[in-house]
C-alpha cells in the first residue's frame, strides 16, 4: 500500500513539475506580432448588399 502512495505522490510531482515547465515556455498562449502598417477597411462600401438596393 506504502508503494502505490509513493508512486502517486511522485506521479503528482512529475505531472505538477511538467505543467510548470510548459506554463513558462509558453505561458502566454499565441501572441501575434504587432504590425506596423494600418488595418483594411471598407471606406465607402455601402453598408447594405447591392441585391437589396434594387427593390
Amino acid at each position: 500500500m506504502e508503494t502505490i502512495g509513493v508512486a502517486l505522490i511522485v506521479l503528482l510531482l512529475v505531472i505538477l513539475s511538467a505543467t510548470i515547465a510548459a506554463l513558462l515556455r509558453d505561458g502566454r498562449g499565441h501572441t501575434p506580432p504587432e504590425r506596423s502598417e494600418r488595418d483594411w477597411s471598407a471606406l465607402d462600401l455601402p453598408s447594405i448588399s447591392y441585391t437589396l438596393r434594387n427593390y
